[in-house]
């Protein structure tokens, strides 16, 4: 007995010890799509950078994020010092800043954003820091990264200079980080519901000074140093048109904290060493991002797509993360004298998380530098509306096959996939089923993919977007057909969803033309990066992976699960690294 127990546990330290030691070296496709994507100076210069900081994600981020997410450790509301004084503060384990200084100082993931566009680059580190999950810091770079944008684009020159720099810093604890505070008890989806008043009250930094009173239910990273939140404005209409964009400071310039008050944190599900409140605001002093009646306007530019793009690129590191763990445990566990890795089944379930790892990661990065383009002023209308319904398809699809990938992955490690101590899994599919609803649940995104797609500028520079990248792969056109044939269907089909009175009904009528506009999304982005494969042994393989992927979420007929299949899914599952 004593023998076989020592046997199971080399098997499972062999496991570990082939875990990759470095997220952005041990990732061929990573590297060859930001050789790619990146202009070739900006690829040589930064990426140093990039293998130093997928070094620290595998080891300093990846065991920080474990201590801090036990139970014991996790965030505590302390809204009182020893004397009494307010100061609305959360406490955290020692971990919570090791995770910090990881990706802010080292991976510099908000600092990036002082050299613009940086969306691509900032998204590449991203990647790499979400293979350790939401790690307490994931969600609030994604809002400190609206807040940076929000500032940039349309703030006043003095509000600008106040606070910017400060949240560019590159060094933990000196810098300042950001939230956004939109959801409201009665409005999240909704968010025209939304019934928090701001109060004019004088001028200063360049704009208008607000006074904010009411209650947000969920603010995530309630602790930091800057807020942006809706609020309705005096005298404006109501909907989304009466809502202003503000920048609430958590500390007054004598020092004093705010005019806010958090009641209560949530017990979340994940995410769960990123501290998220109820805040209640009692006069608290906030600046107009622009205009104020442009805050709507100015919420889905800078926050809110911005938001969804890290939401889709952190569920492709949650899902390579869960490939990698999952691979690597079925070529080192036995069963019946074989690994089983050996066994066609699990050969077929590496081969899904493979390639589904691998879509996601191409199509966030491509829009990501497509985002780029269109932040530099080098695009035409088309290709900005492309831009635009492809965010909202994205964050609408890759949550729900990560969603997939880390079930897979926890079904490949049996019985110990479900164990919070063996491996990151539990964890990461926790995370995932926050991401699935931040920003926008799958119902909302194809409800505001049915707008755009009413509007036909919209409509036809997405779908001439895609058509055109689409088209130039020729010797991989047959691979792709089901593709033309997604875009072709919903072409002859989108006049009677057009025609549907009922909103509600034409987004049901739409939503599987959305998820089939979506898989041509992610298929069309891998075939262009799997074209640059220089080695031909493994192109031919990904190539295999890219149809294997359109057969499964594109096909018409059954999948044959013959021997023919059995080898095609043996090489896929194979793919390393």
């Amino acid at each position: 007995m004593a023998e076989r127990h020592a046997r199971a546990r080399a098997e499972m330290q062999k496991w570990l010890a082939c875990q990759p030691a470095n997220f952005y070296t041990h990732n061929r496709q990573l590297q060859r799509l930001l050789q790619r994507l990146m202009p070739t100076e900006h690829f040589h210069a930064h990426q140093p950078h990039f293998e130093f900081f997928g070094g620290i994600a595998a080891n300093v981020l990846d065991q920080a994020a474990i201590v801090n997410n036990r139970d014991g450790n996790l965030p505590r509301l302390d809204r009182f010092s020893p004397v009494g004084e307010r100061r609305e503060a959360l406490e955290n384990h020692p971990s919570y800043d090791a995770c910090g200084r990881a990706i802010y100082q080292d991976g510099r993931l908000i600092s990036t954003y002082g050299e613009r566009p940086a969306n691509l680059r900032a998204q590449a580190l991203f990647y790499l820091s979400s293979h350790a999950g939401e790690a307490g810091h994931n969600c609030p770079v994604a809002c400190t990264a609206g807040v940076v944008k929000a500032l940039q684009g349309a703030a006043s020159e003095a509000l600008r200079a106040r606070f910017l720099p400060a949240v560019l810093r590159d060094v933990w604890g000196e810098r300042l980080d950001g939230a956004q505070f939109l959801t409201e008890l009665q409005g999240g989806s909704d968010v025209g519901a939304n019934a928090v008043e701001a109060h004019p009250d004088g001028e200063e930094w360049g704009t208008t000074r607000w006074r904010i009173f009411g209650e947000k239910w969920f603010c995530s990273n309630a602790g930091a140093d800057l807020i942006l939140m809706t609020a309705r404005y005096a005298g404006g209409p109501s909907g989304t048109a009466g809502l202003g964009l503000f920048l609430v400071p958590r500390y007054l310039e004598d020092g004093r904290v705010n005019y806010f008050f958090l009641r209560r944190l949530k017990e979340k599900l994940g995410t769960r060493s990123m501290p998220s409140a109820e805040i209640d605001f009692e006069g608290a002093v906030a600046y107009a991002i622009g205009q104020v009646h442009d805050g709507f306007k100015h919420v889905m530019n800078y926050v809110i797509n911005t938001s969804r793009l890290y939401n889709s690129t952190g569920c492709a590191g949650i899902a390579r993360r869960a490939h990698l763990v999952a691979s690597g445990y079925a070529r080192a566990r036995m069963a019946f004298g074989r690994p089983i890795s050996d066994y066609p089944l699990v050969q077929e379930m590496l081969a899904h998380t493979y390639v589904t790892s691998a879509v996601m990661l191409a199509a966030s990065l491509d829009t990501a530098a497509a985002l780029d383009r269109v932040e530099a002023g080098l695009v035409d209308e088309p290709e900005r509306a492309f831009v635009r319904v492809s965010i909202n398809l994205l964050k609408m699809i890759t949550c729900q096959h990560s969603h997939r990938v880390v079930l897979a992955a926890i079904e490949t490690l049996g019985g110990n996939g479900a164990i919070e101590s063996f491996s990151v899994l539990p964890r990461l599919l926790r995370d995932n089923v926050v991401y699935e609803n931040w920003e926008g649940t799958h119902n909302t995104l194809v409800a505001q993919t049915l707008r755009d797609f009413q509007r036909p500028a919209l409509r036809e520079g997405f779908l001439s977007g895609l058509r055109a990248r689409l088209l130039p792969l020729d010797d991989l056109c047959q691979s792709l057909l089901p593709a033309f044939a997604a875009l072709e269907r919903f072409e002859r089909e989108w006049p009677a969803i057009a025609q549907e009175a009922d909103a509600g009904v034409g987004a049901l009528m739409l939503r599987p033309h959305a998820e089939a506009l979506a898989h041509a999304l992610l298929a069309v982005a891998y075939a262009q990066d799997v074209a640059c494969e220089a080695d031909g042994e493994r192109r031919a393989v990904e190539e295999e992976a890219l149809r294997l992927f359109l057969d499964k979420h594109l096909g018409v007929g059954r999948v044959v699960r013959d021997a023919a299949y059995a080898g095609r899914v043996q090489r896929i599952a194979g793919l390393e690294p």
